[in-house]
């Protein structure tokens, strides 16, 4: 499917969706937030694709966040005499946070606003010296990444970094864990299709169980955790027989008998 925001590639079921808006810093308008809402479900239903790696375009931004200006045009009707948006109309960050379909950013350069709060969606991160990041929604009067943030480095971290709206660079992200790895720029696209070609050559069925595992578990106690994942090793996650499983270490060793 073509698109006028994004580039979408697909090979070895590895997917990179890149934002292609670049002249703005990949600002997120209403047009991009519509393609990559409907591009991420589509990926998300074909099982051919086993992992999406999320980037942005040039050198400078993964994304500026939310394109202001057609916001501001927006409200005040002078953009087709349409009302401000809604939440209801918003793409959600929960919408990319909660694929089934493992997601890895590539985060090339500044993530700011809707672009941190997007990044922060994301299952892994790999950054590069570029890479910095600002959570600005109280800045501008405006609140998000509550609910994500501090799942990701924690409650202290994550109340600072949304209360002060600062930036944070590609080494304090790094220490702080908001990139899992920090890798020279010419190299970051590579290695972060390296990870997800990983996931991809794993068992499907585990590697979305174990996300799906891990998204049920937030908030519950320790002992529904663990009955949770026994639960699911019973039922929809019973593991595959041994002969299949271990297919490539039998091959090389021989059985035993």
């Amino acid at each position: 499917m073509a698109y006028n925001t994004l580039i979408v590639e697909a090979e070895g079921g590895v997917a990179t969706v890149t934002l292609n808006r670049p002249s703005v810093l990949n600002a997120l308008s209403e047009e991009l937030y519509a393609e990559l809402s409907r591009a991420v479900a589509e990926l998300d239903d074909d099982d051919d694709v086993r992992a999406i790696v999320v980037t942005g375009s040039g050198r400078r931004a993964f994304s500026a966040g939310a394109d202001i200006h057609e916001m501001a045009r927006r409200a005040e009707g002078a953009d087709g005499d349409l009302p401000p948006r809604t939440d209801e109309d918003e793409w959600r960050a929960w919408e990319l946070a909660a694929t089934r379909t493992p997601t890895i950013g590539a985060i090339n350069g500044l993530a700011y606003g809707g672009g941190a709060v997007m990044a922060s969606s994301l299952d892994i991160r790999y950054g590069c010296e570029r890479t910095s990041f600002r959570f600005l929604a109280a800045s501008y009067g405006r609140v998000n990444s509550t609910w994500s943030l501090p799942m990701q480095i924690g409650w202290p971290a994550a109340k600072e970094l949304l209360l002060t709206a600062r930036v944070v660079g590609a080494d304090e992200a790094h220490r702080m864990g908001l990139l899992n790895h920090l890798v020279p720029c010419d190299e970051l696209l590579e290695a972060a299709r390296g990870c997800a070609s990983q996931i991809a050559a794993n068992d499907p069925r585990m590697v979305a169980g174990i996300k799906a595992l891990m998204l049920d578990g937030v908030g519950r106690a320790w002992r529904d955790m663990y009955a949770s994942e026994v639960d699911a090793r019973r039922g929809p996650l019973r593991p595959t027989p041994v002969a299949e499983g271990f297919r490539d270490f039998l091959d090389r060793k021989g059985a035993r008998t």
